[in-house]
């Protein structure tokens, strides 16, 4: 990324306010010291966009053709609310990413619960009234996306959706600083992978497919069923399923 001499990228047109705004609040913000490399650098993202949007919290999936990754958040109530898409499969987070494009939503009681009913039903007690969903891309190439949460219902302001998208762009550079030059290398990250529960959620798939003699789209569906009915989370179905329930077959329900 071609940069000025303050660290500005050199496309940045007229957002040099904001890119100013937003390396202000990366250098306030302090990662766990637990973290290092891009795990640190994506939960500085998240805790800067926090604070500076006025936000109750963020996350970073990152998204590939084999995997979805939960691999930063703001904060550990924030990495727990930023699941429930993936859970639920469907969300902001999840259209942004599959229309390329943010997907803006200032009240999410008023619009979301024609457009995501199943995820609007497990919001209750989280307190999130508002999300803003980034999709990280560079030309044709998906990475994943930055979501941002928001207490009370309102839109972002023209300077506060500038200073979002440079938070985005933040996310994407650091997504593509893997060990090995690509985000997919982040997967193999063991920081990261620290931070995602959904790897016990794919190997959970992947026993239930081979027990019931079902596909992966057919045994995720088939857990999320599960998991709604008896009101658990889905890493906590997958964890029972990984400690030796079996789940019924759809022809047994």
């Amino acid at each position: 990324m071609d940069t000025h001499d303050d660290h500005t990228p050199a496309d940045a047109g007229g957002d040099r306010v904001s890119w100013t705004a937003a390396r202000a609040a990366m250098a306030d913000s302090v990662a766990d010291p637990s973290l290092s490399g891009p795990a640190a650098g994506l939960q500085r993202v998240c805790r800067a966009a926090t604070s500076s949007l006025g936000l109750i919290g963020a996350v970073v999936h990152l998204i590939t053709g084999e995997r979805e990754a939960l691999v930063a958040s703001s904060d550990d109530a924030t990495r727990r609310l930023g699941e429930l898409p993936f859970e639920v499969g469907e969300g902001p987070c999840l259209e942004a990413f599959a229309l390329a494009r943010p997907v803006l939503v200032p009240d999410l009681l008023l619009m979301g619960r024609s457009r995501w009913p199943g995820y609007l039903s497990t919001l209750d007690g989280y307190g999130l009234r508002a999300s803003y969903s980034f999709p990280l891309h560079v030309g044709a190439l998906r990475l994943g996306v930055l979501d941002l949460y928001g207490a009370s219902a309102r839109s972002l302001a023209p300077d506060e959706l500038s200073l979002a998208l440079v938070f985005a762009r933040v996310a994407t550079d650091t997504l593509l600083t893997g060990a090995d030059g690509s985000s997919v290398g982040l997967l193999d990250d063991p920081q990261l992978g620290a931070m995602d529960g959904r790897l016990e959620v794919h190997q959970a798939q992947g026993m239930v497919t081979v027990d019931l003699g079902i596909d992966l789209a057919e045994a995720l569906a088939l857990m999320r069923a599960h998991a709604f009915s008896r009101d658990l989370a889905l890493l906590e179905l997958a964890r029972r399923i990984l400690e030796g329930e079996r789940l019924p077959g759809p022809e047994d329900d």
